[in-house]
């Protein structure tokens, strides 16, 4: 879908990545980690103030109910195609869905941890085959611009910088932060875990945006083909036409895995956040399926809805998401009194952007795009200069930014 904006696409993967994205990981994580496996919602309460930390709850369990289910009907998609059809779609998610109960409610070591090792492995050398490939085959990678050629003439801004997402920058990642931060057993591996892993998504996207616009003669053959055979079909083409039959269905694994292992780390998330919440210990599966339960009804509940609306609400809440975890590490810093502009700059800017897109969008306010500028750039100044005043009032009381959040006793990771 970001391919469809052009070269201009391989811009924002790259300094999002870098810039943004991987900051954000490395940030969230740290904090976290410092903070003793604190998840995003206690995070905000401890450095935003309590009234954000209920908001912030409400709308991260929204993101990860919403992340679920698009990655459920994604997951099922590609391998509905990859299967020739043989399997029915429906049969597919059920069988996802099952799976995501296992690896949402069993010790993190017992499902997660020994599959995750083999997806990560098989999305390695699918990246780098794919990549291989292109090169090769001499594959016509068109030159960076700042041209827009999206064929519908959507707007570059604010529109490219939620379509890509993963690969630049995610809240969702902020999200599985604590998963990972009460596993690690180093805090000084958290540059590879979090800012390392976040580049290596980066080259992932770049090879896949450079694969979507090089095979397919231009943005409008690709839209052609988005509206016919649909992204899962995409993946399958650019597949075919590279690796040939056998390499070509490892590639199309290798991407099954994205939205496998977003969506079963999504729905654990989500209840350890609720769980984190109401003070629910976790220790036993009965306590766990509490949460659990009424958290799949509901997303069960959400794929009866157009994917296309929910993918809009996902993004835009995805992203909302990420500038808030900016916040909480902007205030980390200029608490701490180190260089709070490297989280304040991207933070700024993606609160530009969701604002910005929330009140041009027909889901959102539906003003004009001229509007939508003028008052998401009032917005965020007022946003900032909120955010000043009280950092300022942290800083003074001498908030104590290392210092444990208590949780619930018997939590697991």
């Amino acid at each position: 879908m970001g391919a469809l904006y052009g070269p201009v696409a391989f811009l924002w993967i790259i300094f999002g990545c870098i810039f943004a994205g991987a900051v954000h990981d490395y940030l969230t994580g740290m904090i976290s980690i410092r903070n003793g496996g604190a998840h995003l919602p206690a995070l905000v309460g401890k450095f935003l103030g309590k009234p954000m930390k209920h908001i912030v709850n409400i709308f991260s369990v929204l993101v990860l109910l919403l992340v679920g289910t698009v990655f459920v009907s994604s997951s099922a998609g590609l391998i509905f195609n990859l299967v020739n059809g043989k399997i029915a779609l429906i049969a597919l998610i059920v069988i996802i869905f099952m799976y995501y109960m296992l690896s949402t409610m069993l010790p993190i070591d017992k499902i997660i941890g020994k599959l995750y090792p083999i997806f990560g492995m098989l999305l390695l050398l699918g990246t780098i085959s794919l990549g291989i490939s292109l090169v090769i085959n001499q594959a016509p990678i068109p030159e960076v611009s700042l041209t827009n050629i999206h064929p519908g003439g959507q707007p570059i801004f604010p529109l490219l910088f939620l379509v890509i997402s993963c690969g630049a920058i995610s809240g969702f990642h902020a999200t599985q932060a604590p998963i990972i931060a009460r596993t690690t057993k180093n805090e000084n591996q958290g540059r590879y875990i979090f800012y390392g892993m976040m580049l290596a998504e980066g080259i992932v996207a770049m090879v896949w945006a450079a694969a979507a616009m090089s095979l397919f003669d231009g943005p409008v053959s690709l839209n052609e083909l988005i509206s016919t055979i649909g992204t899962s079909g995409i993946v399958n083409e650019v597949a075919g036409l590279m690796l040939g039959t056998f390499f070509g269905t490892l590639l199309v694994l290798s991407v099954i895995v994205l939205p496998l292992s977003s969506g079963d780390t999504a729905f654990r998330s989500a209840r350890m956040i609720i769980a984190d919440y109401f003070r629910v210990p976790q220790r036993l599966i009965s306590k766990r399926m509490l949460i659990a339960i009424p958290l799949f009804a509901v997303s069960i509940l959400l794929s009866t809805v157009d994917f296309d609306i929910l993918w809009r609400y996902f993004s835009w809440a995805n992203q909302t998401l990420a500038a808030i975890s900016l916040c909480v590490a902007t205030m980390y810093l200029y608490v701490s009194r180190k260089n709070y502009f490297i989280a304040l700059i991207p933070g700024t800017f993606m609160t530009y952007a969701v604002t910005t897109y929330i009140l041009n969008a027909k889901i959102g306010f539906n003003f004009s795009i001229q509007v939508s500028y003028i008052l998401g750039a009032i917005i965020t100044i007022g946003l900032i200069l909120l955010f000043f005043k009280y950092a300022k009032i942290n800083r003074h009381n001498g908030l104590e930014v290392d210092e444990p959040i208590p949780k619930p006793k018997n939590q697991a990771a």
